[in-house]
């Protein structure tokens, strides 16, 4: 395991993170400051380690916003790297620096413990919660998605099936640890089969070049890393190579842009693979590496998966057209066993035994799933996050120069989408600067959610009932 130049060996991070897991054994949660580096990774391999469940927090995360998450999820302790500067929300908790080399080492469980050598608890139930992770919902606080250990091992164990993922496989990523797609696939991941992960720190198609150059075999991003590498690609033919030479190239957390598929197509001979997946439900389906790469397909549900399109009032789509749109459903050892302190909006998110995700999908007469869009007009997928606008708009409307607030989605070559505000100032004569709005946005919540377009309008289109009728915003 490698981060930047910092490296761990197998014994190394059994050994640090058995260190950490001793220390807190038996504790109900604990937080996990979430940088990209060798210590979040140490953190939450701990916390499985000792079967405590490990609440990732993302480092750039507004204060409002982590106030709410550390009240929800109420820690005993916080996780963090010995150089970590925490901010004072997290103050009141007990704090471990996390050393990335710790002494001595660990024994499997049930092993007798040589000299110095820590003995691991023994395998919790697979039930057990092993990560709360937080989503953005379309209004309210972020809600905790409580996962198991099922649906971990099942969802890396189906990702291997199709991916053909082993032990000699190299993966390069320089994804956030705070999401599914950084800290389960991207670290947990490789652990499970057995292999490496070079986690870049920072994403750029060097790096990228570099390592897939250098004995990388697999890649994992968001669309926005694949548009980049797209943008870079056509005057490198050094980076051309090290991507032709490559295993496998996975796009995840947002739909990859045709245009970027067949861009990377033409300049390396590659196609991605696409796979999808959510908070709640890990993954669901994937494109195989057997199999033939379509843009625009999610592919095949994953062994163990079962996935079915609805009506809006539940009946099943039986089509296989690739035409008739419905909701996607799933069941599985994938899902996640509910929201945290949440028991209405778990029951809300289910039909029987199947989960709601909110995207909308046709299917295509060999079964490929193609994702067309969202249920709701209110999640807005920018640059790999999903982003619920409500808490956009309720950050806005507490600047003091802003009457009324909506926040939409628009599409943006490099972002996937991007976080448009429409605001009505308080004074018309004397309006906010976008910049201030965003800043605003960027200090209460999270830079990623700041509104990157700001459109000035001396009304907001409401209904009769008073509700924001968003389809009416001009171009919204």
């Amino acid at each position: 395991m490698r981060f930047g130049d910092r490296e761990l060996t197998y014994g190394a991070l059994a050994c640090a993170a058995g260190a950490v897991a001793e220390r807190i054994s038996g504790a109900g949660r604990v937080a996990v400051w979430a940088t990209p580096t060798l210590e979040t990774a140490v953190g939450a391999v701990a916390a499985l380690f000792a079967g405590v469940p490990a609440v990732p927090l993302n480092p750039r995360t507004g204060e409002r916003e982590l106030a709410h998450i550390i009240r929800d999820s109420a820690p005993h302790l916080v996780l963090a790297g010995p150089d970590d500067e925490l901010p004072p929300v997290l103050a009141a908790l007990e704090r471990i620096d996390i050393e990335a080399a710790g002494p001595g080492g660990v024994s499997g469980p049930g092993e007798a413990p040589g000299p110095g050598v820590r003995a691991l608890p023994a395998e919790p139930g697979p039930e057990t919660a092993a990560l709360i992770v937080y989503t953005s919902g379309t209004t309210g606080p972020p809600k905790g998605a409580v996962l198991p250990r099922r649906a971990i091992a099942a969802t890396l164990d189906a990702l291997a099936d199709a991916w053909e993922w082993t032990g000699d496989d190299v993966l390069v990523q320089a994804l956030p640890l705070f999401h599914v797609h950084g800290l389960i696939l991207g670290v947990l991941g490789p652990l499970r089969r057995g292999g490496a992960v070079r986690h870049l720190g920072r994403f750029s198609a060097e790096g990228v070049g570099r390592e897939l150059g250098t004995g990388a075999t697999m890649l994992f991003g968001v669309p926005t890393m694949y548009h980049r590498l797209a943008e870079a690609v056509d005057g490198d033919p050094e980076l051309a190579k090290s991507l032709a030479g490559a295993r496998l190239l996975v796009s995840g957390s947002a739909a990859l842009p045709v245009h970027d598929h067949e861009r990377l197509f033409a300049a390396t001979g590659r196609r991605v693979v696409e796979r999808y997946g959510m908070t709640e439900t890990l993954m669901n389906t994937s494109v195989r590496v057997d199999g033939e790469p379509c843009p625009g397909s999610v592919g095949l549900p994953l062994p163990g998966v079962e996935l079915r399109l609805v009506e809006e009032d539940g009946t099943e789509i039986t089509a296989l057209d690739g035409e008739t749109v419905g909701e996607i459903q799933v069941r599985g050892p994938n899902l996640f066993t509910g929201y945290l302190n949440r028991p209405d909006a778990t029951a809300a998110a289910f039909d029987g035994d199947w989960f709601r995700t909110g995207d909308m999908a046709v299917r295509a007469p060999d079964g490929q799933v193609r994702i067309v869009g969202r249920k709701a007009t209110d999640l807005i997928k920018s640059g790999g996050y999903k982003i619920g606008a409500g808490e956009i708009e309720n950050a806005l409307l507490e600047h003091p120069q802003v009457r009324e607030a909506a926040v939409t989605g628009e599409p943006d070559d490099d972002l996937g989408e991007r976080v448009v505000a429409w605001v009505v100032p308080a004074d018309p004569a004397r309006p906010p600067s976008g910049d201030e709005l965003a800043g605003h946005v960027a200090s209460q919540l999270a830079p990623h959610k700041r509104p990157r377009t700001v459109r000035f309008l001396d009304a907001l289109p409401r209904n009769d009932m008073g509700k924001i009728m968003k389809r009416s915003l001009p171009h919204g």
